[in-house]
């Protein structure tokens, strides 16, 4: 059908793909073919209704050079909106990017952007939606009323979940510090309790507190001990790596905005 368009109108060009590849990857995709001077997407769903594409170009048109539409409301089903709407609160509290109230995956986005996005992102393990986000440009934010789905979705838990990991971890550092701040507490915290079941065992008759300390305590304070110390080491060694993963992501340093 796409492609019998393409022949009745010259403004439309049809592209297929080896696969299918889900919806981040695609719009992707379209970034790399689009030739215009914005670019947005619509899903065959129409869960992104029309007027708020028209009124996302209306604020294009104002020169806004990035607008983000976001869900003001669903109706997907409760389990589903409320893993969404637990899964985004999540997400501004340990991302670097902050996400509208109920989440996007649709923006319009102006030349400038296309072009930084098709140069400057690679596009593996992350989402159109969390780059132009990091890249900022004083984004305008639309509510939209997402109506319900009429018949089965074809984003399945298996997409929807490799999404949810795919953005997290291509915008949050949150692990790597959980674990360097674990490994680094664990071990002040032996560090601290060690010294005082000495004076246990040597000065107090084992006891602590009216408790009887067994002879196998302090073993277990040093064995917690050097635990925390390996995961102290390792949340810097991935430290490193996470810089390292920064740089092989070839995100710009800083972008300096074209004047109009």
């Amino acid at each position: 059908m796409a492609q019998q368009l393409a022949k009745e109108d010259p403004r439309v060009r049809a592209f297929r793909l080896s696969r299918n590849y889900t919806p981040p990857y695609v719009l992707f995709a379209g970034f790399s073919v689009c030739k215009g001077a914005c670019i947005s997407s619509m899903h065959d769903d129409l869960q992104r209704p029309l007027d708020t594409m028209v009124a996302c170009y209306r604020q294009w048109e104002a020169g806004h050079k990035l607008v983000i539409s976001y869900r003001a409301t669903r109706n997907d089903g409760w389990l589903s909106d409320f893993l969404s709407n637990l899964y985004y609160k999540i997400m501004n509290n340990l991302s670097d990017v902050s996400f509208p109230p109920g989440g996007t995956d649709g923006f319009l986005a102006d030349r400038e952007i296309i072009d930084i996005m098709n140069t400057r992102i690679h596009p593996i393990h992350t989402s159109s939606v969390v780059e132009v986000l990091r890249l900022g440009f004083d984004p305008v934010y639309i509510p939209y009323d997402r109506p319900p789905r009429v018949g089965k979705s074809r984003w399945t838990w298996k997409k929807k979940v490799r999404l949810a990991k795919d953005t997290f971890f291509a915008s949050s550092s949150f692990p790597i510090r959980a674990i360097t701040g674990l490994g680094l507490w664990i071990s002040l915290l032996c560090l601290l309790a060690i010294p005082v079941l000495i004076y246990a065992r040597f000065f107090a008759h084992s006891r602590l507190f009216g408790f009887q300390i067994p002879g196998w305590t302090t073993i277990v304070a040093m064995v917690a001990f050097f635990n925390g110390l390996v995961l102290f080491c390792m949340g810097i060694v991935a430290e490193y790596i996470w810089r390292i993963y920064e740089e092989v992501k070839g995100r710009p340093g800083f972008i300096i905005r074209k004047d109009d």
